[in-house]
């Protein structure tokens, strides 16, 4: 027991630490100027790339591990850190430091009577704690952002990928440090011990914001134990609609990238919805397409009145498989898809395939997600293809940021009020 309760000490005092020297080295990186901090970005983006062996050596420990752990090929093609995921790393932190840095814009501004100038104006969040699961590049995707938009982070990744992230996390720390930044701005808990997220949670004198990326059991502890303010990176139950009036050759096209593109990831598509007009020839075509892919479907009772496929139950239509499976359901209205997408759905990625200028633009209003879609795969919910660089992750939130979390989701706002002399009376 004492050597249990010596242990416990010792986490607890590392974890505050880690804590302590990030608010130290937020107060710094407040004021640091846009030059220094794209200087950095870049030299890190450059680091990145020249490290790349030493980054897929770590990368390979971690991928052998999963597949003695039996990670599903999903969860193992999630967790690699191929080629072509190091260059886009790099090349997502060279667009944030083309992009507008976000601390000190006027968001808002206007002359009181008094004469007094009043002014909004976006300011740093100050620490933020992320809390992630599997993908390594969130290790240098969220550092980079919360280096431009002037926050310390703390990073909490996965114990699958524990060793990719203390190499990205080296090569990122050391970069940043040679081009001037704060040596603690980027910050990794380097333990697999689970009770260091607990201890994470409590440190609210020096953490301002949660932001968790991960599956639902990570997400109800973090938000039953966590002291600190959550913006929560919920599942991806996305859908799209093939509406009566859709073009079956471009919502065959759509459907089978939605699903088969990259499986094991939050915005691709999890169940498929069709009009029961277009069932009949649509679904014969576009379920031959993603057995191709070996795609395992489940339909309703009508889709297996079409197409073979095992009967879908309750479970299947709120499942987050981030595999080659889906739900397949015929409704007989756009109210009824809707209406399905906004009770089942994740409030995630949407899309309705149609020509019908009216019922897209119904479906663009009516349906609760953060993003929605006409004729365009669920895939690219994605902070780089928004242009807005890497991301933090996609919120589902509705208070202070939705959708993809990036630049101006990690700033908050602040009056600043310049007078004279002026005096209420």
């Amino acid at each position: 027991m004492a050597t249990l309760e010596s242990a416990t000490a010792s986490l607890q005092k590392e974890v505050e630490s880690i804590g302590k020297q990030a608010r130290a080295a937020s107060n710094a990186l407040r004021s640091m100027s846009p030059s220094v901090k794209n200087s950095a970005l870049r030299s890190i983006a450059a680091a990145l790339k020249s490290n790349r062996n030493d980054l897929q050596k770590a990368n390979a420990k971690d991928l052998e591990a999963g597949r003695k752990n039996q990670l599903t090929s999903a969860m193992l093609d999630r967790l690699e850190l191929t080629d072509a995921r190091i260059d886009a790393m790099a090349e997502g932190l060279e667009q944030v430091a083309a992009l507008q840095d976000p601390v000190g814009d006027i968001v808002h501004q206007m002359i009181h009577a008094n004469g007094m100038r009043i002014a909004q104006i976006r300011q740093p969040l100050g620490v933020v704690g992320i809390i992630y699961e599997s993908r390594p590049n969130v290790t240098a995707d969220a550092a980079g952002l919360c280096l431009k938009s002037g926050n310390a982070c703390v990073l909490r990744g996965g114990s699958e990928a524990i060793h990719s992230n203390i190499a990205i996390a080296n090569v990122f720390v050391d970069a940043a440090v040679s081009a001037g930044i704060p040596e603690h701005a980027v910050q990794v808990i380097a333990t697999t011990d689970r009770a260091a997220v607990g201890e994470m949670l409590k440190l609210d004198r020096y953490i301002d914001v949660i932001v968790p990326r991960g599956g639902k059991g990570l997400i109800a502890r973090i938000y039953d134990e966590s002291r600190i303010p959550v913006i929560a990176h919920l599942d991806g139950v996305c859908h799209t609609y093939v509406h009566s009036d859709a073009d079956a050759e471009m919502a065959e096209a759509i459907c089978v990238n939605a699903k088969l593109q990259r499986p094991g990831v939050c915005n691709a598509m999890e169940t498929m919805l069709v009009h029961v007009d277009a069932a009949k020839t649509f679904l014969p075509a576009v379920a031959d397409a993603l057995r191709k892919g070996d795609c395992e479907l489940r339909g309703c009772e009508r889709s297996q009145a079409i197409i073979d496929c095992a009967l879908a139950t309750d479970e299947d239509w709120t499942a987050e498989y981030l595999e080659k499976i889906l739900a397949i359901k015929i409704v007989d209205s756009l109210k009824e898809a809707i209406a399905h997408i906004n009770e089942y759905g994740s409030h995630h990625s949407d899309c309705i395939v149609t020509e019908n200028y009216a019922a897209a633009e119904r479906f663009l209003d009516e349906v609760d997600s953060a993003t929605v879609y006409v004729n365009a795969s669920t895939r690219f919910t994605d902070g780089f293809q928004f242009g807005l660089g890497a991301e933090i992750g996609i919120s589902t939130n509705k208070l202070h940021c939705r959708g993809p979390m990036a630049l101006e989701g990690l700033t908050s706002l602040k009056y600043v009020i310049r007078g004279s002399g002026q005096i209420l009376e």
